[in-house]
C-alpha cells in the first residue's frame, strides 16, 4: 500500500496557532461611573451632621417653616430680649424671674425648622397676667400653630396690624428634626446667654450698674 505523498496528506489545523484577540483597551481611570459619589454617600460614609448653633429668631417673611408636633419641644420661659443687640437671654428659674419681671418677657418657644433644614427656637410671646393679648402675638400663636401640620409662612402686616399666614398645600414632604431634646436644642441656643443671679452683666446693664 502506498503511502500518501506529503502533497496529499491532510493537515489539521492548530487550535494554539490561531490568531489571539485584540488586547482590551486598559480602563479610563477618568471614567466618571467611578468617580462620582454615591447618592447615598453621607448615609453609606456614617456621617452625623453636628448641631452646633441653634438660632432664637421669628421666621423670616421668605421662608416656610414647620413646628414640632410633640408638646416636649415646646415650652414657656422668661427671658431678657436685647432689641439694640438682637438677643435673646434666658433667664433659669421661677424665682429669679419674679425678681425680673420689670425687665422679662414671658415667651413659649417653639421649635420649627425650614425647608433647608435650619433649626431654631420661635420665641411668641405669652398674654398678660391679666389675660390680654395682643393681635401681633395671637396672630403669631395661631401661625405656629399651623405650622405643627403644614408649611406655613408668616409675614407681618403693618396696615392689618397681625401677621398673616400662607400655607405650601402642594409640598407634602415632612420636614427632618435633628437627633437632639428639646434641652439640648436650649443648651445650644443660649449657651453663654443663660441668666442664673443678679450679678449678671445683663441685668445690670439693665438696671444701670454698668
Amino acid at each position: 500500500m502506498k503511502t500518501a505523498s506529503p502533497e496529499m496528506r491532510s493537515v489539521t489545523p492548530n487550535p494554539t496557532s490561531e490568531t489571539p484577540p485584540p488586547a482590551a483597551a486598559p480602563a479610563d481611570p477618568f471614567d466618571l461611573a467611578n468617580l462620582r459619589l454615591a447618592s447615598n454617600f453621607a448615609a453609606s460614609a456614617g456621617v452625623k451632621k453636628l448641631l452646633r448653633t441653634v438660632p432664637v429668631r421669628k421666621p423670616s417673611k421668605q421662608e416656610f417653616v414647620r413646628v414640632h408636633s410633640d408638646p416636649a419641644f415646646r415650652e414657656n420661659f422668661a427671658m431678657i430680649e436685647l432689641k439694640e443687640d438682637r438677643e435673646s437671654y434666658l433667664i433659669a428659674g421661677p424665682g429669679l424671674a419674679i425678681e425680673l419681671a420689670a425687665e422679662a418677657t414671658n415667651m413659649t418657644l417653639f421649635t420649627a425648622v425650614n425647608r433647608q433644614g435650619v433649626v431654631f427656637l420661635w420665641p411668641v410671646r405669652l398674654p398678660s397676667a391679666d389675660g390680654k393679648e395682643m393681635v401681633w402675638h395671637s396672630s403669631a400663636r395661631e401661625a405656629a400653630a399651623e405650622a405643627v401640620t403644614t408649611w406655613t409662612r408668616v409675614t407681618a402686616n403693618m396696615a392689618l396690624g397681625a401677621y398673616e399666614v400662607a400655607i405650601a398645600e402642594t409640598v407634602t414632604t415632612e420636614p427632618q428634626w435633628p437627633d437632639s431634646s428639646f434641652q439640648d436644642l436650649l443648651r445650644i441656643a443660649f449657651k453663654g446667654r443663660l441668666i442664673t443671679d443678679l450679678d449678671h452683666p445683663v441685668v445690670k446693664r439693665l438696671r444701670g450698674l454698668a
